[in-house]
């Protein structure tokens, strides 16, 4: 007699189950932003007011992972034209609360409002009215009664399975602070020069370079006026070596281009003897010197060119961006 095997239950793939876990957890944070977002009320607007009006730096504090936020905190203010820094609590401790001068104000972290190493530091302001702005998720704490701004996280559970290490609360701290800090940018109207002042080095800086930074100036740049010859053209073509000349109207305006296609198609002509308003591609595109390499990087792709003139408001040029200064400098 053949028996048939009793049907087992089969195990959920590993995969899938890690997926729901970290759906689980997103979903857990993102219910904490969400009920952050709908607290927010006149204490923001006063810390942001504070913020705003400080003579002196906003030093941010906390300890462990509120710590390691903190330091990302004071980064980001940093970067965004507030002037920052983090202090270690154990370190103010041991002398750097000499580091807190008059006219800054102090950004404490702590997800219990309790945490012992934050009190010199707490001290400290109470004695010398250094302004406090405490985040906490304990409105009755004792970081909450004695700091003069208090920032109330929402009491969202923690996205670990037994609901104590520091994940959605750190991830609440965070994401204040940077409503905080983008709402003074656009208050003070934080610019993207001011953000490439603060950002010189890597690919952000490269992508917020302006075509006055890359571009060759008008004395180094091929011009030549419609009525000259060719043969002209071409000798400042090949000095240049930008593969073009700018033509030049009769009161200074740019009205046309030579580029390689233009030789090539008036080759079986008696080129050198020809006028260049003749060979020219009249209304060529161009830019201007405020805008963005990278918007300039993206006409020159649009348009298959690989050089493009700089003109002013009157349509005079001044400047000529090449493709491969982008590509030497990280743009493109």
């Amino acid at each position: 007699m053949t028996v048939t095997p009793k049907p087992q239950n089969t195990p959920e793939p590993a995969s899938e189950k890690d997926l729901e876990v970290a759906r689980r957890v997103l979903a857990i944070e993102a219910d904490a932003l969400s009920d952050l977002a709908k607290s927010l009320n006149g204490d923001f607007c006063k810390a942001i007011d504070l913020i705003e009006s400080l003579a002196g730096r906003l030093v941010v504090t906390g300890m462990g992972k509120s710590g390691h936020i903190a330091k990302k905190i004071a980064a980001t203010f940093a970067s965004t034209g507030t002037p920052s820094f983090f202090v270690h609590p154990a370190e103010a401790s041991h002398g750097d609360l000499g580091m807190i001068g008059k006219n800054d104000a102090v950004l404490a972290l702590s997800n219990s409002g309790e945490t012992p190493e934050l009190s010199d530091i707490i001290a400290y302001t109470r004695r010398f009215n250094v302004p406090l702005i405490g985040m906490t998720r304990r409105p009755e704490s004792s970081l909450a009664a004695q700091c003069d701004y208090p920032l109330i996280l929402p009491n969202s559970p923690e996205a670990c399975p037994n609901k104590q290490a520091p994940t959605t609360s750190t991830t609440a701290m965070l994401a204040f602070a940077d409503a905080l800090a983008v709402t003074l940018m656009e208050r003070r109207g934080f610019s993207a020069d001011d953000f490439r002042t603060f950002h010189p080095g890597g690919k952000l800086g490269q992508r917020l370079l302006r075509v006055s930074d890359v571009m060759h100036d008008v004395a180094d740049i091929p011009l030549i006026g419609e009525n000259a010859l060719m043969s002209e053209a071409l000798v400042i073509m090949t000095g240049k070596s930008f593969g073009c000349v700018g033509v030049l109207d009769d009161t200074g305006l740019m009205s046309g281009i030579v580029t390689d296609g233009d030789l090539r198609r008036h080759m079986a002509d008696n080129l050198v003897a020809m006028r260049v308003g003749d060979v020219m591609t009249r209304n060529p595109k161009a830019t201007k010197s405020d805008v963005l390499a990278v918007e300039a990087l993206a006409i020159m792709n649009d348009r298959s060119i690989t050089a493009l003139f700089v003109v002013d408001d009157e349509g005079k040029p001044v400047g000529l961006v090449h493709i491969h200064d982008l590509l030497r400098l990280g743009v493109a």
